[in-house]
């Protein structure tokens, strides 16, 4: 079986309130998956590995024999691939952890994608904000 995970990270001011946002569909292209998660007041990037580290544990319940991972963020693809270096002491124990659970796959593709091409994750990702944003101003 080979799954596709699409994720996005959003937060409003960074640090702000931030979500999450993950899908995974199949073979077919039928979604298996979703998760649209308001995660507290996090960086951008922070919320970025939030997701990826939500769709890989997402894929994982699968057993799948590839994986596609698709993200919109550049940084996180590199550290992932080894192309940079993980500086930030806040985004390290979250690198650490996508890079294990990366490992868990036999076969793992990182692409990474414009927003076009990863417009449900955002869409997610956006929804949980906006949630939080309606029981915030209802307080």
């Amino acid at each position: 079986m080979h799954l596709r995970i699409y994720t996005d990270g959003a937060s409003r001011g960074n640090p702000g309130p931030a979500a999450i946002g993950a899908l995974v569909k199949d073979e077919q292209s039928m979604v298996v998956s979703t998760v649209s998660r308001y995660i507290g007041e996090t960086t951008n990037n922070q919320a970025e590995y939030q997701a990826v580290i939500t769709g890989l544990k997402e894929a994982l319940k699968f057993k799948p024999d590839r994986v596609t991972l698709f993200i919109d963020s550049e940084l996180v693809l590199k550290q992932l691939d080894g192309s940079y270096r993980v500086k930030n002491l806040f985004i390290f124990p979250l690198y650490k952890e996508a890079a294990e659970l990366c490992k868990k796959f036999s076969h793992l593709s990182i692409v990474h994608v414009g927003h076009d091409g990863n417009h449900d994750a955002h869409l997610l990702a956006q929804a949980a904000l906006d949630n939080f944003d309606k029981r915030r101003s209802r307080i």
